[in-house]
């Protein structure tokens, strides 16, 4: 056994599968608990629409204020904010610091775990609301 075979073992062996390293930063399904405070106002997923807040298919690299049909602060449209990783963890911690006056009334997560976990969920939808990987249905 090589040094890399004992340190995969080892890693295995706490419970550290291979999604664990796959989802660098985050657990979608953790995520996804998380994410049910934030369906009172965002929808995602097949079929989702506008709510209270935009739809959150795509939203990984999409700019801020662009999703057609919604009605965005000012604030939120002129903030040349794209929502990258590091844009959206600052973001989801306290938005009304990132974004001042943006209509979104959400205090914010405390925890860097719950904010990777959610990033992480909403980053498994295409704009198509399909889960990566899945293709269209």
């Amino acid at each position: 056994m090589n040094g890399k075979t004992i340190l995969l073992s080892a890693a295995l062996l706490c419970g550290f599968g291979a999604g664990a390293f796959a989802q660098e930063g985050g657990d979608p399904a953790a995520g996804e608990k998380i994410f049910h405070s934030c369906r009172q106002c965002h929808h995602i997923g097949r079929g989702a629409t506008n709510f209270y807040g935009p739809v959150l298919n795509g939203l990984i690299d999409r700019p801020a204020g662009s999703v057609p049909g919604y009605n965005y602060s000012e604030a939120n449209k002129t903030s040349g904010k794209v929502w990258d990783v590091p844009t959206l963890k600052s973001y989801l911690r306290q938005p009304q610091h990132d974004v001042p006056k943006t209509y979104m009334t959400f205090a914010g997560l405390k925890s860097d775990k719950d904010i990777a976990d959610v990033i992480a969920y909403i980053a498994q939808y295409d704009r198509s609301g399909a889960k990566k990987g899945e293709g269209p249905q």
